[in-house]
């Protein structure tokens, strides 16, 4: 038998190939990555590069760090109130004391349109859930609906007047319903088309003057009273829920658009006190910087900030879970500021201060405006995630938190940090040199309040 021919194999060969978009850059298609090993060993001064660009990030943030945008100016008294849209990103109302409401657009910083709504101060401000209105009240005790167009030009004449015999201090409108809130004297909640509200709540003696809706928990309503209270009510019952009262009063209060039982109150004694509503007896987080009372605060739309507005005639800006500001701004010329804003896409904040001016300010300080190519954001997010990765770090730390204050600041706040030290240590001697349990421990988030109603 003849023997078998064994079959030869045919020959192949194994090729690398690599995808170009793995390693081609997004600009010019010319530019090859480098490629690189991640091996810790091939790289012993890895970390040390990466300070260094750290450093170098931190340095540039504050040197481009500059928050002032412009000046809305054209108002020709004192601004007494400061509304956003919840359906607009570009328009703002502002309101002053000769009875004059003002609508801005942000993307050409000018004015489209303006009315004297009142005969007095105009007290408070706030939009329609539809967008397409906004309510008012003022020194004269009326209550007017204004109609506004898309493209901001306001009906010289109100859609509807309710007239009172008492003024109302503030207005806030329900975010899906048509339902709106007003405090005075009372609490009362209107709705619809009735010239009389359908429900009102009364407290104590003393009157009202600040009111918010929760943008969550729509029926929770949480209002400011004059005997240092902070009052919560249900629209479902007939009575308040929940009476909060302080030693010092509370000038305006926000609630949290991201977490339902969490608001903030801006009081008298410098500082801001963050609350959950379902632990009244201490405060969530105490906030403090400010060297005068806090006249007003606005959350951020991610919840996770929040701006104040001072008597120091100063703006700061404080994250959620810290007591001390991240950023403070201020400008020569700029008095008291009486209200402040956020806009609602989370860019901008709006300042109203005593001199007649509305400021417009960004949200982070150092950021660049405008479109971003691809490479760009990444540079920044590189940078940002060094930032976080080496706050810690000695000199990194101290640029970071390094602000340039007015003097008057300055020395007043160093003047309240030696009073907190020497109280503190006051304390601690009696509480030395008594008997156990005479001179109890009382936590700072405890002290500013007296008691808890229900």
């Amino acid at each position: 038998m003849a023997a078998a021919v064994k079959k030869k194999k045919p020959f192949s060969m194994k090729v690398l190939s690599r995808n170009p978009e793995n390693y081609r850059r997004e600009t010019k298609l010319d530019i090859h990555k480098a490629p690189l090993n991640p091996d810790a060993y091939l790289h012993p001064f890895a970390m040390d590069r990466e300070y260094q660009r750290a450093l170098n990030a931190t340095k540039l943030e504050r040197v481009f760090a500059k928050p002032f945008l412009c000046g809305l100016e054209g108002h020709r008294d004192s601004v007494e109130a400061l509304a956003k849209f919840p359906t607009r990103l570009s328009h703002v109302l502002s309101a002053a004391s000769d009875g004059e409401i003002r609508l801005w657009d942000l993307a050409s910083k000018t004015c489209v349109s303006s009315v004297v709504a009142h005969s007095g101060i105009v007290r408070s401000l706030c939009a329609h859930k539809s967008g397409e209105r906004f309510l008012s009240c003022g020194q004269d005790a009326n209550i007017k609906f204004w109609a506004c167009s898309e493209e901001g030009i306001i009906n010289p004449d109100p859609v509807r007047t309710i007239l009172n015999k008492n003024v109302y201090q503030s207005i806030d409108h329900h975010e899906k319903e048509d339902i709106f809130v007003t405090c005075g004297q009372s609490l009362d909640v209107w709705a619809g088309d009735r010239a009389q509200p359908f429900q009102s709540y009364t407290w104590g003696l003393d009157s009202m003057h600040h009111v918010k809706f929760n943008r969550i928990e729509t029926h929770l309503i949480a209002v400011a009273a004059d005997d240092r209270s902070i009052m919560l009510y249900d629209t479902r019952g007939g009575s308040g829920v929940q009476k909060l009262i302080m030693r010092m009063k509370t000038n305006a209060i926000s609630w949290n658009p991201m977490q339902a039982f969490v608001f903030t109150a801006a009081c008298d004694d410098y500082n801001l006190y963050t609350y959950d509503i379902r632990n009244l007896t201490i405060a969530s987080n105490k906030h403090e910087d400010h060297i005068a009372a806090v006249m007003d605060v606005d959350y951020a739309p991610t919840g996770k900030e929040f701006a104040t507005a001072g008597y120091d005639r100063s703006v700061r800006i404080f994250n959620v879970a810290e007591g001390h500001s991240r950023d403070v701004y201020t400008t020569k010329r700029m008095q008291r500021v009486n209200h402040i804003l956020w806009s609602m896409d989370n860019k901008y904040i709006l300042s109203g201060s005593d001199e007649m001016n509305v400021r417009l300010w960004k949200a982070r300080a150092s950021e660049k405006l405008g479109l971003l190519k691809p490479r760009e954001k990444t540079a920044m997010n590189t940078a940002e995630t060094l930032k976080k990765t080496f706050k810690d770090f000695p000199e990194i730390k101290r640029i970071a938190r390094h602000r340039h204050l007015p003097k008057l600041i300055f020395q007043q706040k160093k003047e309240l940090r030696e009073i907190k030290e020497a109280q503190k240590k006051k304390e601690s001697n009696r509480r030395f040199h008594s008997k156990p349990g005479a001179v109890p421990f009382v936590p700072e988030r405890k002290r500013q309040i007296v008691e808890v109603k229900e």
